[in-house]
């Protein structure tokens, strides 16, 4: 082979060369390309889907609130577990403390009210559980009993039983012996009850059974300072 072809042959093979280079370097940039947009898709699904279960998490959060949201029962007279002021017991002017409730549950038709004493007569020896106050048919809502609430003051429909004095109305801690637990109980019913009459506390639970949506209770102390 002359110069002049080898210098034609060799000119031909680079160029192939070249022109296989860049194919090569064209499909090796189309597969890089196709990655990337196979990648950005992955990611753009991945922050979809975290975006989809933020939004779900943000929009159950408030459900999970009102579920949370139970029934309670407050005074602002004493704390849960603290020591009733003499004011509402026999020692003073035995009157009723305030008492506030809130979180009524969906499908509540009436509440109960029930005040006793398990520790009568002597907390080291309890024989009976002495009934302080009933009240049943309170108003499904929020609502209170301010303090030294009497039967005209109570809500309207609210019904009272009769308590361990034989007489309707609140009456006070008066232990004869030792500190003594109120327990404060309020009940959320399904169902208004019927007219009870003068119930003591047994009618009106027996009247609540298997109606009971929802409970609260506000335990204070009292010992007698004589």
């Amino acid at each position: 082979m002359d110069g002049k072809a080898y210098d034609l042959h060799r000119g031909s093979s680079t160029a192939k060369a070249r022109s296989t280079k860049r194919r090569s370097e064209m499909a090796t940039a189309k597969t890089e390309c196709r990655w990337r947009q196979t990648m950005k898709k992955r990611l753009m699904r991945s922050i979809l889907a975290m975006m989809v279960m933020i939004v779900g998490i943000m929009a159950a959060e408030p459900t999970q609130k009102e579920e949370n949201m139970a029934l309670t029962l407050t005074s602002d007279a004493f704390t849960e577990g603290g020591e009733i002021p003499a004011k509402y017991t026999c020692e003073g002017a035995d009157i009723s403390p305030p008492l506030f409730w809130q979180g009524i549950p969906e499908g509540t038709k009436s509440l109960v009210l029930i005040v006793d004493d398990p520790d009568a007569p002597d907390p080291e020896a309890p024989k009976m559980t002495w009934v302080h106050w009933v009240l049943y048919n309170l108003p499904p809502s929020d609502g209170e009993l301010p303090e030294g609430t009497r039967t005209a003051e109570l809500p309207t429909g609210t019904l009272e039983g009769v308590n361990d004095w034989k007489r309707t109305g609140f009456g006070g801690p008066c232990p004869p012996i030792g500190r003594h637990r109120y327990y404060h109980k309020l009940y959320a019913l399904d169902i208004v009850l019927p007219d009870l009459g003068n119930p003591v506390k047994e009618d009106v639970e027996a009247a609540m059974q298997g109606h009971i949506i929802a409970q609260s209770t506000l335990m204070g102390t009292y010992k007698k300072a004589k």
